[in-house]
């Protein structure tokens, strides 16, 4: 069954990727964000249509949005776009 991307789903998504896929979540700031010079970020939200990271550049927090190609389906669907991505930027 799928399940919607509700703010309960966003916050988990949000934490397994700041907890155990901090350098993917950069990359996603750098490469899609257009923050090349960000040195850290952290996922604050995911929806269907995007997800929010804060970005360190140059020592500031600065907010990136990062809009997803379609809209996501479901929570399942943003993990297969979330690892899309990563795929694109490690192919380059």
């Amino acid at each position: 069954m799928a399940e919607a991307i509700t703010p309960t789903v966003s916050d988990r998504i949000c934490k397994h990727m700041n907890d155990d896929h901090a350098d993917a979540v950069l990359l996603y700031a750098q490469k899609f964000g257009d923050t090349t010079a960000a040195t850290a970020a952290i996922m604050k939200s995911i929806d269907t249509n995007g997800m929010d990271l804060d970005a360190i550049v140059d020592g500031q927090s600065t907010s990136v949005r990062v809009s997803f190609e379609r809209p996501l389906a479901d929570a399942k669907d943003a993990h297969n776009v979330l690892v899309e991505m990563l795929k694109k930027v490690r192919q380059n």
